[in-house]
């Protein structure tokens, strides 16, 4: 048993002062007491739950920033070109390596919770490997390197588009319903306190209707509480195929056909409509939403005064990792809700209570990240992981309310706001470094020096 105290911490409730917190061998939560001005280690330090990144795409970090040279007309779709070649060119050494510094950054920013949504499987002549879980396996392992709590989920991806073939770029990533299944039967043995697995049928693009109902049924069998995440309405080009091919938006359809439920994800849905988001946080579900890289793709702006006033669950994730700080998806999300309302303060509850607007958008983000990741994770209370986040106050924000601490990192960032982190009762990040940090750093650049 370990326990600190906090000079602030920001609980279910609200922010209490001087927090006692327990932790078990396991890195479980065992209690917390506020008002406690007893001995024990003292974080000086504003202590918030650990964020999730709820939708990565690891291997797509190795080309970050390489995609920013104008060719006309660029969009989404000449972007995933850059992608595939990247793609093509990446083992499991490398990939290993990748995900490590990923990892790394990602706790450097303030997550203490990766959701893989993994769909490069097959070797860089587009043929199964021996183990057919060698590149997830190589994900996998680059996590716990940087020892980031992980949810992998296991992709599906059969077509090129609706009713297409894969295109040659595509066949890395060629795995079928039954093919995902058996992974993710083999990995449940696995499981531990900060490793998680589920599914990502890709897209409704990607994955035939008798595909996904495969996937749904076989997830049921085999783990009913299984996280499954999907793309779904992210461009306008797919909204309009899936129009014309199956006969309604991709969220309705979705919703019609799929048992979405609280263990499902929506990633972006940017284009639905209010009355299909209204569905969706009836169901429960998460959206997961990835400001950067839909501002960085051109995709659009997500209606989330619609969702959130429907009582809906998002979280944010990293996606292509332009970004890999959740202070600056909060702060982008937010901004691009301002300039399309031309309103300010526009986080969730934050017009019925004057809450504050980053604390608001900070503890649920968290909150969604979570029920997205199927780990307890999201919180500072008993029964869940000890993964916190520790905002020192900057020079602005010296003495200053505990909630304007929170609000400043995300509104008004100054010098290195998250100072330490912890994932499951370890101290990962210290003084805003990884523990880890140069032998992380050396083998990404020997990976990325190894690539085109």
């Amino acid at each position: 048993m370990s326990h600190f105290i906090a000079d602030w911490a920001l609980l279910d409730h609200g922010f209490a002062r001087d927090v006692r917190v327990e932790i078990d061998a396991d890195g479980t939560i065992v209690s917390v007491t506020p008002n406690d001005a007893g001995p024990g280690e003292r974080i000086a330090a504003v202590l918030v739950p650990g964020m999730t990144d709820l939708h990565s795409h690891a291997f797509q970090r190795s080309f970050a920033g390489r995609t920013s040279v104008a060719r006309g007309g660029d969009d989404f779709w000449s972007w995933r070109e850059a992608m595939y070649r990247a793609a093509g060119h990446i083992g499991p050494d490398a990939m290993r390596a990748i995900t490590a510094y990923l990892g790394m950054r990602l706790l450097e920013g303030g997550y203490t919770s990766l959701i893989e949504f993994h769909y490069l499987f097959n070797d860089l002549n587009n043929r199964r490997y021996a183990a057919p879980a060698t590149m997830a396996d190589a994900v996998i392992e680059g996590a716990q390197a940087a020892g980031i709590g992980l949810t992998m989920l296991f992709g599906v991806y059969e077509t090129g588009g609706f009713g297409r073939a894969l295109e040659p770029g595509q066949r890395r990533f060629a795995n079928n319903a039954a093919q995902a299944l058996a992974m993710l039967a083999e990995a449940q043995a696995q499981a531990a306190p900060n490793l998680r697995f589920g599914l990502a049928p890709h897209s409704l693009r990607a994955v035939p209707p008798a595909s996904l109902r495969e996937v749904c049924a076989g997830a049921s069998a085999i783990d009913p509480s299984a996280p499954i995440h999907i793309h779904v309405s992210e461009q306008t080009g797919e909204v309009s195929a899936c129009i014309e091919t199956l006969g309604a938006p991709p969220v309705a359809w979705l919703l019609d056909h799929a048992p979405v439920a609280p263990n499902w994800c929506l990633i972006h849905a940017t284009h639905a409509g209010a009355d299909e988001l209204r569905r969706v946080a009836a169901a429960g579900a998460v959206v997961g939403l990835c400001p950067s890289t839909e501002a960085d793709l051109g995709d659009g702006i997500f209606d989330f005064g619609a969702f959130t006033e429907a009582g809906g669950r998002f979280g944010i994730g990293s996606d292509s990792n332009v970004c890999m700080e959740p202070c600056d998806e909060l702060r982008l999300l937010e901004y691009a809700q301002r300039l399309a309302r031309r309103r300010r303060n526009l986080g969730p509850g934050v017009l019925e209570d004057e809450r504050h607007t980053g604390v608001a958008l900070w503890q649920a983000a968290a909150l969604g990240g979570a029920q997205a990741s199927g780990r307890p994770v999201g919180r500072i209370a008993p029964g869940c992981r000890a993964d916190f986040c520790a905002l020192a106050p900057t020079r602005e924000t010296m003495g200053s309310a505990p909630a304007f601490v929170v609000d400043a990192a995300i509104f008004a960032p100054g010098g290195q706001c998250v100072r330490d982190v912890m994932v499951g009762g370890a101290w990962l990040v210290r003084d805003g470094s990884h523990v880890a940090a140069e032998a992380i750093a050396a083998d990404y650049a020997r990976a990325l020096v190894s690539l085109p």
